[in-house]
């Protein structure tokens, strides 16, 4: 069975140039031509397959317009389709790669449909900004659609606002449509209404009158007393718990003649406020019955009240007890019920209450709009007639994309297609987000840290040295991680909890702190010393353990030999001490005594090989002594400063990066700055603190030396 290879269709004619940059064959973009074809560059050629959206130093904004289904990643396919647009649309080409911030008019490809819109559309948001006679237009222009529309009856977004209006009275109903049902903002930036917002409020306009119909068609029993019906429910809740509360007492007085004297007791509730400004003292006092139980089980309206209540039972006195009694001076528990009553077909209707948005309208003011039809079509009409406008005012907000493409898609093909930018000598790539500074180095090489979780899995298989750093704004105005990479200079004084300065790409200042890092080979030159200070490293902190350690011992042995001295006052004398065992020291003694002559004869044997060479042999046999410490870890750095690979860090941050990003020694030299001291600058040698120099040590030296040059001049047979 013959298996079918799956080919990329590319049928184009056109010659691409490639350079080899970074260890990978990179593609050139060095012309309009090459923008025309990209699509049929075959995929595997591309240098990253997706990037994210954010976090990258290129408008965002524009980065949006180019991802078409809004899922945060741009791929190739979004790639292809934002140049191809491009292309089609401007005259030249190949002014697209110089990435000029502003696109001049006549470039604009005015032979075809889109383009001339496009041309006609720019001439139009000129002219709104009151600049008609611009032949250039810039992301400035075009980016602020609120300015651009600014005054404009109609924009094609399918709201109207009281400016789309001539009529007043269309205006005003504009205006209670809004108040009624909110508002959307119009590109004009006014606040608007939509088709959706003229039917719901016509909707709840016809609620709201049949709601009120019900009650004009059985008024006596929906509402009794007219239009104070609310207002006489509201008085009658307002005490009717109170007045029950009362009957009820007045039953318990009826049950046990006895507790007439506890029940209209109110001492203790006295007591408690008896020493207050009663003005200030009314929840307390409305806590009190609303009035006496009396034996009669009558409530009078007009004596015997809670002071309290007297306001309350007088409204509901005056709206609904007169009304429905004349002239009744005290009510029973039947009166009561049948107020209750009353209200019952009152409560009923309220419950059904419909289209409640618009009552503040007044129900007069709505059958005026609802008998008013011509009104509806007019909005309707608007809205139409806003909605014609809107092929053009989609092409106004095209040109803005025209515009930012013109100015930025180039410069993200540099980033995308090839890493041009990066690999430049004077570029910065769009992922570098900044400059962090700390031990007299600046480190070129910074990246925004968007998942540290995916840097933890990703990082160290790069092979860079890395320097992971929680930067912070002065008073706390933003905080993020970077990471940077150190590619030169040495790995001393590299620890966590470092702080260094990191400046972003727009110049602004950031305390940084050191709080991870990944230690890889920097150079060949640091992997040389490398063993050397491993070594110098490994003796200070034995040094310092055994110095540790003995001064523990001494304090110790101090502490106790007090302790001893106060414990022994008093105490029984202790045994005599052991004699001095001679056989054991001599034991000690002879062990040492091989030991040191054995070294002493193996540095002897050193020595004098050494002084056996030929002068000219001497500074090769150090030289390979040194290469032999030295050798396996400059061969091991060599090894893995070859393989240092960008694309696991840009992978950690949401790329999809298509081939090796190599860094290799002599350009990972360029991406960290060492300090050095400027051209022509003068330097005074004399440093009045540094440590003087004892005239004995230099003596001690120099007889050193006269003697191992004596000892080898003899050893030749010179003397």
């Amino acid at each position: 069975m013959t298996k079918k290879r799956l080919l990329l269709p590319n049928s184009s004619s056109h010659v691409w140039s490639f350079s080899r940059v970074g260890g990978e064959n990179r593609v050139n973009i060095e012309k309009g031509a090459d923008l025309i074809n990209l699509e049929d560059l075959d995929q595997k050629l591309w240098t990253a397959l997706s990037c994210p959206v954010y976090g990258l130093e290129i408008d965002s904004k524009t980065l949006e317009l180019i991802d078409t289904d809004s899922d945060g990643r741009i791929r190739v396919p979004e790639v292809n389709a934002a140049v191809k647009w491009l292309v089609s649309v401007v005259k030249n080409p190949d002014d697209l790669l110089k990435s000029e911030q502003h696109l001049k008019l006549d470039n604009i490809n005015d032979q075809t449909e889109d383009g001339k819109n496009l041309l006609e559309s720019a001439k139009q948001i000129l002219s709104n900004l009151g600049k008609p006679d611009a032949d250039v237009i810039c992301v400035d222009d075009t980016s602020d659609s609120v300015k651009i529309f600014a005054g404009t009856k109609f924009n094609g977004d399918g709201i109207i606002t009281d400016i789309s209006a001539d009529d007043e009275n269309i205006k005003k109903l504009i205006s209670e449509i809004i108040s009624c049902t909110g508002s959307v903002v119009d590109r004009n930036g006014e606040a608007g209404i939509t088709t959706d917002h003229i039917n719901d409020f016509y909707k709840l306009c016809n609620e709201y009158s049949e709601w009120q119909s019900i009650a004009e068609l059985d008024p006596a029993k929906i509402t009794p007393f007219g239009d104070e019906t609310s207002a006489a429910l509201e008085a009658f809740l307002a005490v009717k718990g109170k007045i029950e509360d009362f009957f009820l007492r007045c039953k318990l007085l009826s049950y046990d003649q006895n507790s007439t004297e506890i029940m209209n007791s109110m001492k203790s509730s006295y007591e408690s406020i008896s020493m207050k400004d009663f003005s200030s003292c009314l929840t307390e006092i409305e806590a009190f019955p609303i009035a006496l139980p009396n034996s009669d089980n009558l409530f009078f309206l007009n004596q015997g009240l809670n002071p309290a209540w007297e306001n309350a039972v007088s409204a509901f006195n005056s709206l609904v007890v007169q009304k429905l009694f004349q002239e009744k001076s005290s009510l029973n528990e039947e009166d009561i019920a049948s107020i209750e009553k009353v209200f019952e077909g009152f409560t009923a209707w309220q419950a059904e209450k419909k289209g409640t948005a618009v009552e503040s309208l007044g129900i007069q003011r709505i059958r005026e709009i609802l008998a008013e039809c011509n009104k509806k079509e007019a909005l309707e009409s608007l809205i139409n007639e806003d909605k014609a406008f809107e092929n053009n005012a989609n092409n106004i907000m095209l040109v803005n994309q025209l515009v930012r493409y013109h100015r930025d898609l180039f410069k993200l093909l540099r980033n995308y297609v090839t890493f041009y930018d990066f690999y430049s000598p004077d570029g910065e790539a769009i992922f570098q987000s900044g400059y962090l500074y700390f031990d007299q180095r600046r480190c070129d090489l910074c990246m925004n840290v968007t998942d540290m979780d995916k840097h933890n899995l990703l990082a160290r298989t790069s092979g860079l040295c890395l320097i992971y750093c929680d930067c912070v704004r002065r008073r706390g105005e933003g905080k993020m991680t970077i990471v940077a990479a150190l590619t030169d200079g040495d790995f001393d004084n590299i620890d966590v909890g470092r702080n260094g300065i990191f400046y972003d790409r727009n110049g602004d200042d950031w305390d940084a702190t050191i709080i991870k890092v990944i230690d890889n080979p920097i150079s060949i030159r640091q992997a040389f010393w490398s063993p050397y200070r491993k070594l110098s490293k490994f003796i200070n902190t034995q040094i310092e353990k055994f110095a540790s350690a003995k001064e523990g011992k001494i304090d110790t042995a101090v502490s106790s030999g007090v302790e001893n001295v106060s414990n022994e006052i008093g105490a029984t004398p202790k045994p005599a001490p052991q004699p001095f065992d001679i056989g054991k020291f001599v034991g000690i003694f002879a062990a040492i005594s091989l030991a040191l002559g054995a070294l002493g004869s193996a540095l002897t044997s050193i020595f004098t090989g050494f002084l056996s060479l030929d002068w000219w042999k001497m500074p090769v046999a150090i030289l390979g002594v040194m290469l032999v410490i030295s050798g396996p870890s400059m061969i091991l750095a060599w090894l893995k400063l070859r393989k240092r690979n960008l694309a696991p860090l840009l992978d950690a941050n949401g790329w999809a990066v298509n081939s090796k990003a190599s860094i290799n020694i002599a350009f990972g030299a360029t991406l960290t700055q060492l300090a050095s001291l400027p051209v022509n600058s003068k330097l005074n040698p004399v440093d009045p603190f540094s440590k003087k120099k004892s005239p004995w040590t230099v003596v001690t030296v120099i007889l050193l030396l006269l003697a191992a040059v004596a000892f080898a001049l003899n050893k030749w047979g010179v003397f």
